[in-house]
């Protein structure tokens, strides 16, 4: 029996449309399941809230916002409204957290502090809207690899540094093993959320090397790699907080394999790796 706290994120499963997504997590014995938006909008979003309360899911999470870093002009405005956009569209899934990847240095810039200051800018932008709707912008701090292209906050401690101005309830961070567990400051700093109360999700996956050839598709089943998630699950679990665990895969290989063998070795590795560490 799939745990009831281990929660499918879609891009797990790239490849399935969202009819199959749902039923693949549903007879898999999952209770919950991350959300991407292009496949809520293949379907249309009056069509997806109706599929996935058909299914019997809850959505742990929907991704993803953000992407804040260009200076001011159209493409800013766009990128402002659109995540408006998604906040409304995570709240129709009774959904709480919109996890945003904040976005990297934009073209022709070198400037990364100017890059971190306009996300508070944009986060100052969307704050109301998020405590209107009830909905958590969950800020992803992503490794350093990703710092020029998809993320220019790093560590876990930026990302709370980033959100301290604003609302816990508008404003929290992504705890993902992948991104942080190399950081010789990351326990100091899960307790430093835990405190502020910053905590909206909780994504699990590993580190293997070498790299594959493209470093984004290099996310490994729990197990397969070098991250000790004794530590890391207890710290979150010591905070207090208690969601759903997301396993969040990019990786070829396991997007073409069948979602329902994914499905169950998703499952097998948390039980082995995780659970263990998060009394129920």
């Amino acid at each position: 029996m799939t745990n009831p706290i281990l929660s499918m994120n879609q891009a797990t499963i790239k490849y399935a449309d969202l009819t199959t997504a749902l039923r693949v997590c549903s007879e898999a014995g999952y209770q919950s399941i991350g959300l991407w938006r292009e496949p809520v909008e293949e379907v249309g979003l009056d069509t997806a809230v109706k599929m996935v309360k058909d299914s019997g899911l809850r959505v742990s999470t929907m991704c993803r916002g953000g992407f804040f870093t260009m200076e001011e002009g159209p493409a800013r405005r766009a990128s402002i409204d659109d995540n408006r956009k998604l906040i409304e569209e995570t709240a129709a899934f009774d959904c709480h957290v919109l996890v945003l990847v904040v976005g990297g240095l934009p073209e022709g810039s070198k400037d990364l502090t100017g890059a971190r200051l306009r996300i508070g800018e944009a986060l100052a932008e969307l704050e109301k809207d998020a405590l209107d709707a009830g909905v958590t912008l969950a800020i992803e701090p992503l490794h350093p690899m990703y710092c020029t292209d998809r993320a220019c906050v790093s560590t876990l401690g930026q990302a709370l540094d980033i959100a301290a101005p604003f609302n816990p309830k508008a404003v929290g961070v992504t705890v993902d093993t992948f991104h942080i567990f190399w950081d010789p400051q990351v326990q100091e700093s899960i307790a430093r959320a835990g405190r502020e109360g910053r905590i909206a999700t909780y994504q699990v996956c590993d580190w293997k090397t070498p790299l594959e050839a493209d470093p984004l598709l290099s996310r490994h089943y729990m197990g397969e790699g070098v991250i000790d998630f004794k530590p890391l699950t207890e710290a979150v679990w010591n905070t207090g907080w208690r969601g759903d665990i997301e396993c969040e895969l990019f990786n070829q290989k396991i997007w073409d394999t069948d979602p329902a063998v994914v499905a169950k070795k998703v499952s097998d590795a948390f039980d082995k790796e995780v659970a263990p560490y998060w009394p129920l």
